[in-house]
């Protein structure tokens, strides 16, 4: 039996995700925030049991809220919550940014603290981070979102070493320019640009970053530990 969480599974990638796992998993916890009836379409969607579950996981008690809803500790989980909103560092709030922080990082930290002592007590379990390509370069207007992602690179690697001798694992996925909602801010000609400037000449979709995942979950990646696989067609190496 092997039990799933995703969180943010509504967006693109998490949907992804969920279904890279439907014919493998027992139960999927389809995590949402906003989109109830997405995350209800989505589970009738799957070919597995399949519930979803709501928090709000920029707040103190958002992971406790989730872990509360779900019948069993997940076997893996997926953390694919998350957003931003380009600004200049000089227009983040001080809201803005402790939300972002919370979302992208403490929520992290506080959902591995929640999942790690039945997987290292089973000896198995699996934790895949969905960050981004900005936590290993930085980006302009993106500095506090990419000073998240770059922290959890950090916090996953330190874990990895922390626990990986009880058979557990964590990795991250970092994915380049994904043909998801993240991009809806720029206009079609802006997004041409984009993937033009990329080597693989186009931009990625969200099923290559599941595909990552995926593979990331399986015992045949059972040596992979604490490494960030970055999903970016050559863009940055």
């Amino acid at each position: 039996m092997t039990n799933v969480l995703v969180t943010g599974a509504t967006g693109a990638i998490g949907q992804a995700v969920c279904r890279s796992f439907q014919l493998e998993a027992s139960n999927i916890y389809v995590h949402y925030f906003r989109n109830e009836q997405k995350a209800k379409d989505l589970c009738m969607s799957l070919k597995c049991d399949a519930i979803p579950v709501y928090a709000d996981l920029k707040k103190n008690d958002g992971v406790s809220t989730l872990m509360d809803q779900l019948p069993n500790i997940p076997d893996i989980v997926v953390y694919c919550a998350g957003t931003s909103e380009p600004q200049l560092i000089q227009d983040v709030s001080a809201s803005q940014l402790e939300e972002t922080i919370a979302l992208h990082l403490t929520s992290v930290m506080k959902l591995t603290q929640a999942v790690l002592p039945q997987m290292i007590h089973h000896q198995k379990g699996v934790i895949t981070l969905i960050t981004s390509i900005w936590g290993l370069e930085g980006a302009s207007m993106e500095s506090v979102y990419a000073a998240a992602k770059s922290g959890v690179h950090g916090f996953m690697k330190s874990i990895a070493k922390e626990v990986g001798r009880s058979k557990v694992r964590m990795n991250a996925v970092a994915p380049g320019a994904i043909n998801s909602e993240m991009l809806s801010i720029y206009s079609e000609q802006e997004r041409a640009e984009l993937a033009d400037d990329i080597p693989a000449g186009r931009l990625g979709r969200p099923e290559e970053v599941a595909d990552a995942v995926w593979f990331l979950s399986q015992e045949r990646s059972s040596y992979i530990n604490g490494q960030i696989l970055s999903v970016n067609g050559a863009w940055h190496c």
